[in-house]
């Protein structure tokens, strides 16, 4: 979809939540305010809800660790050929939390997931460069990303998504940085999500709330990492 045939933004209650929940987003560092900013722009102006707008559209992710936040799950990714986060495409949903969950489940078959947080830990503009996918070609385009942090259970068995991915695993928060081979997500992105992650987990420790439960925070209610205003 080129940009002058660019769909009007959908204003339906869905998607304007979502406008509200990037609004409300509180940047940790530079490349969030910029990405957010650009996010919200595109959300307003144009519809970017689904893949048929090829130039940017809304993606999911997750960053799935054990309830001790000393475990991080990656995926070998076919596409990105690297050790890699799960997640995927919002295809029209609006609730991008339910994207993650859904994403991860069919990525990893995992079915005992937990949110942390019903907020997300982390959002990017993603440059994504032409591929093949499914014997067809995908031209470059960005995504729009909101990660996630999810809960997951160690014991509970794996299962490649063979369009997907190669290979599961469960690495160490700085393992799974030091596994991946994209430069840009190993030095800008996971890093601030291990971050979020400990932030997450030193709150948990002090309130002994359960994963998703209300007034868990990011950074245990002092604004330490990314959320809401």
């Amino acid at each position: 979809m080129g940009e002058l045939g660019a769909r009007r933004a959908p204003s339906d209650a869905g998607a304007r939540a979502t406008v509200e929940l990037v609004r409300s987003y509180r940047p940790v560092n530079e490349q969030e305010e910029r990405d957010r900013e650009r996010i919200l722009r595109l959300l307003e102006r144009e519809d970017v809800w689904g893949r048929d707008n090829d130039r940017a559209h809304l993606t999911s992710s997750a960053w799935v660790c054990d309830a001790s936040a000393s475990r991080v799950l990656m995926c070998w990714h076919l596409t990105y050929r690297s050790w890699s986060w799960l997640g995927g495409h919002a295809d029209g949903e609006r609730d991008l939390l339910a994207v993650a969950l859904r994403e991860v489940g069919e990525e990893s078959g995992l079915t005992r997931l937990e949110p942390a947080l019903r907020r997300p830990i982390s959002l990017e503009v993603l440059a994504v460069d032409g591929h093949e996918k499914r014997g067809r070609y995908v031209g470059s385009h960005v995504h729009l990303n909101l990660t996630w942090l999810v809960v997951a259970d160690p014991a509970e068995p794996l299962r490649p998504k063979p369009d997907e991915n190669r290979a599961l695993r469960w690495f160490s928060p700085e393992g799974a940085v030091e596994a991946s081979a994209e430069p840009w997500m190993r030095e800008r992105i996971y890093p601030k999500l291990n971050v979020a992650m400990r932030a997450w987990a030193e709150g948990s420790a002090r309130g002994g709330g359960a994963p998703g439960s209300p007034g868990r925070t990011a950074a245990g209610g002092t604004g330490e990492a990314g959320g809401p205003r």
